[in-house]
């Protein structure tokens, strides 16, 4: 039965109790975000050494005074092509970067921040940047990725309640908590009196 036992001990804690939160100031960190821990993404970096490859063996091979016009012909197409992925490998890796770095920013600036500062969360956070922009340029893996991700870092509501980190209030420096209703009304202090027909 519920409530028996001995009463508990003045001012004793519950060893199962849950310990305060952590406090996040509601303008975010400051300061400038640290210096980006990731290397340039691989398999795009690969994609384009190896363009880069093809483009200056077929360039070499042209130069050959005996090569007959049909085969000449031939070389230039694949020459194209191989100029075009290079060119389209190194858009990529300049916009991956480009998109990594904005939100990169972004992310050193909200109050989240402090708390992966405080838990050296860096190479997590930039993992999370990795995944997100790749999610954003189209890729469905990556958007799975980067929602598990945005759990852990505490990026979305109930991520910072499983974490138990609040963000203060700005202007009274007291988390910040949903309103209750008024009591009173047409039922006066009848807890009744706050339901409502929906």
């Amino acid at each position: 039965m519920a409530g028996t036992g001995p009463a508990p001990k003045p001012g004793a804690r519950r060893r199962n109790a849950a310990g305060s939160a952590m406090r996040l100031p509601a303008a975010g960190r400051e300061g400038a975000p640290p210096a980006w821990p990731l290397p340039a993404d691989i398999q795009i970096v690969v994609r384009r050494d190896t363009a880069q490859r093809s483009v200056d063996d077929i360039e070499l091979e042209l130069l050959e005074p005996t090569l007959i016009s049909r085969k000449r012909g031939a070389l230039k197409k694949k020459l194209d092509a191989a100029s075009k992925e290079l060119h389209l490998a190194q858009a990529q890796l300049d916009g991956q970067e480009r998109l990594e770095g904005e939100l990169w920013a972004e992310l050193w600036a909200t109050p989240q921040a402090v708390a992966w500062e405080r838990l050296r969360w860096t190479r997590e956070v930039a993992q999370y940047v990795r995944w997100k922009v790749a999610a954003e340029l189209g890729s469905l893996d990556a958007s799975k990725e980067a929602r598990q991700l945005a759990d852990r870092l505490g990026l979305t509501p109930l991520a910072l309640l499983r974490l138990r980190w609040e963000i203060a209030d700005e202007e009274e420096g007291r988390p910040r908590r949903r309103p209750t209703p008024p009591r009173g009304g047409p039922g006066g202090d009848d807890p009744r009196s706050l339901l409502h027909v929906v």
